[in-house]
């Protein structure tokens, strides 16, 4: 299934809720290093779940987060035009809400 994205392509739509895309500004070779990071450290939070490490899980979380923040993800917004955060509020409480009906109403 297609991944669902808003109009302005600031955020995709899974199960209701948005979550913001990575900046389209940053260059390939940035995005991918990034990339790679965060599924790296994800890697890394999943084996310290497993071996029930706090310090690592800790360490993971943070380049986790670290990776996001890169990405765009999270942190301060990439666009440009003063437009709030939307990030991981469900859609229909949103900017988005009346676009989002019209999709469900198709």
């Amino acid at each position: 299934m297609p991944v669902l994205e808003t109009p302005d392509g600031r955020y995709i739509v899974v199960k209701g809720r948005l979550w913001r895309r990575s900046d389209p500004n940053l260059g390939e070779e940035r995005r991918e290093r990034l990339v790679k990071a965060l599924m790296d450290a994800r890697r890394a939070v999943k084996e310290a779940k497993r071996g029930e490490d706090e310090a690592a899980m800790k360490r993971a979380r943070a380049a986790v987060d670290a990776a996001k923040h890169g990405l765009g993800e999270r942190g301060p917004v990439w666009w440009t035009d003063g437009a709030p955060d939307q990030n991981r509020r469900m859609v229909t409480n949103t900017t988005y809400a009346e676009w989002y009906a019209g999709l469900e109403a198709m």
